[in-house]
This record gives structure tokens, sequence and C-alpha cells, in this order.
């Protein structure tokens, strides 16, 4: 979790933190509540005294995961071929129209 703490620090406070069970950690959970972050993390299958979470907005989650997915299914953003970030942006840009277009 050290990881996701350094990544996490310098973001601005957000209202909710939606992750993957693969994030359960009671520090994680601290970090986030100290900043005024409501955690969305389900409980792992381990745990033995779970955590409340909101299955609502978790699920909201799903829409996100599901964006990346047909992202992906562009060959030259799942492989990133682009070396210039402004490049690569209007490739995600370009594709993410098309996506929604059709």
């Amino acid at each position: 979790m050290r990881a996701a703490l350094a990544l996490l620090g310098p973001l601005p406070h957000a209202a909710l933190c939606a992750a993957d069970t693969a994030y359960d950690s009671n520090g994680l959970r601290q970090f986030l509540i100290e900043r005024g972050t409501l955690p969305v993390i389900p409980n792992n299958p381990t745990r033995k005294h779970p955590h409340p979470f909101n299955r609502p907005l978790y699920r909201e989650r799903n829409l996100i995961e599901r964006m990346f997915c047909r992202l992906k299914d562009w060959r030259r953003i799942a492989t990133r071929y682009d070396k210039l970030a402004a490049v690569f942006a209007a490739s995600v840009y370009i594709a993410a129209v098309v996506t929604w277009w059709t």
C-alpha cells in the first residue's frame, strides 16, 4: 500500500475513493479518512473484522472499468505507440469520440 499512498498523497482531496479489493488495508483506509475522503473499498474475503462500504457507489466504478476496456480495444492506445503525451491524448480523444458515436 506504500505505492498507493505515494500516488494519492500529492493529489487534491476527493469526496470518495473507489478501489477494488486489492487495496483493502487498514493503512490506506486510515489515510483516506484522515484526508476527509470516504473509502469505497470492498472487504477482502480473509478480513476478520469487515468494514462497511457503500455498494451502490462501488457499482458505479464498473462504468469506469468498462470505459477503459473500450479504449483498450484500440491497439494504438493499448500499446501506447505514441511517444509524445499530446499525440497520445489526441488518440484517446478520437477513440472516445468514435466509441461514443457508435
